[in-house]
């Protein structure tokens, strides 16, 4: 006979290798500390100079923000509390959130795809609502290149359907997670394509490092990433596009997110995924 205590140990790890990941990892992963390559010296200006940032261990989320995300948090907090900005330009045609019956509802088939019309505001608050923050330009653009260099978040391969959402129709967004072949070294999915991605980072560059967040008060903020609807010479990891005050102050239709934090999220989970 096998005894009890060991009985139940095989039992239990029968039982979680038998769950998804989803039951020991909610999705955040880690990019360890380290300095990385940043920007180009052979684009636009504003991409140069190519060079070295330290950035501190960090974790990022996988996936971008979706609708259905978004609106639990819309029916948590409300679309624009006294004294805010406002977080979600509902009325816009381009929304997929919209109020059923006094509840915040993702359309229908549009629950997994990313998050549009949030503005910066509504994006930073969504991030504090989760206990989180955005990421910093320079989080964001080692979560997506890691440490070789690299063109896209993939390798060196040029742009294809398989590995990013891009050159599509106006608002022909797709899953989150439709493009797993296409995630960066550190399993981070949909870098490039779908939508453009809000940071904490004011403009312009700063090749010190030496930059407080983005506010919201004045100034320009960085957006990263690259749209559905961007042709494939515009997918480049070191793009870099900004928005003034009034720009951050409204959604639009290529720009969404997703949260970043230092805090320490303990034991790390094959794959980079924190337990």
């Amino acid at each position: 006979m096998i005894p009890v205590g060991r009985s139940v140990v095989i039992l239990m790890a029968a039982v979680l290798s038998a769950l998804p990941a989803a039951a020991w990892a909610d999705g955040i992963m880690l990019v360890q500390a380290g300095a990385f390559w940043m920007g180009r010296d052979d684009g636009p200006s504003d991409e140069a100079p190519q060079h070295r940032v330290y950035v501190r261990d960090f974790w990022i989320e996988r996936h971008k923000v979706t609708n259905a995300e978004f609106a639990l948090f819309l029916n948590a907090t409300g679309l624009r509390p006294p004294g805010s900005e406002r977080r979600y330009d509902e009325d816009d045609e381009d929304a997929r959130i919209h109020r059923v019956q006094g509840r915040w509802v993702a359309d229908a088939g549009f629950e997994r795809h990313p998050v549009v019309e949030v503005s910066w505001f509504g994006a930073r608050d969504y991030c504090v609502w989760k206990g989180r923050r955005l990421p910093s330009e320079a989080e964001w653009e080692k979560a997506a290149r890691g440490d070789d260099r690299r063109l896209y978040p993939w390798g060196l391969a040029a742009p294809a359907p398989h590995l990013a959402v891009f050159g599509r129709a106006y608002n022909a967004t797709e899953s989150t997670e439709s493009r797993p072949d296409g995630a960066s070294p550190y399993k981070v999915e949909d870098m490039l394509g779908n939508l453009r991605e809000w940071t904490l980072t004011p403009y312009p560059y700063r090749t010190d490092g030496d930059r407080e967040p983005y506010t919201g008060a004045s100034g320009r903020v960085v957006v990263r990433g690259a749209s559905h609807d961007d042709p494939a010479d515009s997918l480049g990891l070191t793009r870099r596009r900004s928005y003034d005050r009034r720009g951050a102050a409204a959604g639009h239709h290529f720009v969404g997110f997703r949260c970043a934090t230092s805090e320490d999220l303990g034991e790390v989970a094959p794959g980079g995924r924190s337990r």
